[in-house]
């Protein structure tokens, strides 16, 4: 446990790094006027269509990535990490998704910089942060883990669709990682079986890395198009960050966090 929370760690280091990367080599000219210019968009939905923003914030995602490498570093990193999510989630991501509450797509697009926000929160030793922002983080995480799994049911026909033909039974398999999910998110939320809880949420998602996102964006599944989508390539390093995100919670001592001033 201890080797899979620490290896977690690094391996959310890495997809940060990567979305930090992404974001500034994604940052380009579009096709569509702004104002008599031509507004720049990223490729990771979380930020406004300005190049010299996407540039400055893929330079402190990268930053604070290579900062969770080293443990002196490690809580300042996380907090940027974790607030700057948060504010990219709630100044872009969530007022486009309250016109439309019944759009799967949109939720996910709004609720995925929130949870990474949280894995950053969380990352820290237990006391290294004020209590109630980890308490929130804690909760807001349960809550989203929670309705990815609904809407693995709400959206099953569509998700099934997506999984590549040499994987059998593919209603059973949706079905099966949405009541995961939920499971994940209760066992986080009431700390019951916490640890397996988290462990198991990473765990679906290194094998959705591994059979789903990597081969597509290699083109090993012959997706038109795919390993040169960005959209391809962001999934694959938000799916990075759960499995790598989730697997850093185990072991975590809730006494001490609940403690914390």
């Amino acid at each position: 446990m201890n080797k899979l929370s620490a290896s977690g760690k690094y391996i959310f280091a890495m997809a940060i790094i990567a979305i930090g990367v992404e974001t500034i080599v994604c940052a380009r000219t579009s096709d569509f006027p702004l104002g008599g210019t031509y507004a720049a968009i990223s490729v990771i939905p979380w930020l406004p269509a300005i190049p010299s923003l996407a540039y400055l914030v893929g330079a402190i995602w990268i930053a604070s990535g290579v900062g969770l490498l080293f443990p002196q570093n490690l809580r300042t990193a996380a907090t940027s990490i974790g607030w700057l999510l948060t504010l990219c989630a709630l100044l872009i991501d969530i007022p486009q998704y309250a016109p439309q509450l019944g759009s799967v797509s949109l939720r996910t697009t709004a609720l995925e910089p929130l949870s990474i926000a949280c894995f950053a929160f969380l990352l820290p030793e237990p006391g290294a942060l004020p209590a109630p922002l980890t308490r929130a983080a804690r909760w807001v995480l349960a809550f989203a883990l929670i309705v990815f799994g609904v809407d693995h049911f709400l959206a099953l026909k569509f998700i099934a669709d997506l999984l590549p033909a040499w994987i059998p039974l593919h209603v059973f398999w949706v079905t099966f990682f949405g009541l995961a999910f939920i499971a994940g998110g209760l066992s986080i939320a009431l700390r019951i079986l916490e640890n397996l809880g988290a462990a198991g949420i990473g765990l679906m998602f290194g094998i959705w890395v591994l059979t789903l996102h990597l081969p597509r964006v290699l083109g090993l599944y012959g997706i038109p198009g795919a390993p040169r989508d960005p959209d391809e390539w962001s999934s694959l390093f938000i799916a990075v960050a759960f499995w790598g995100g989730s697997w850093a919670l185990v072991l975590r001592q809730p006494q001490t966090e609940d403690a914390a001033p």
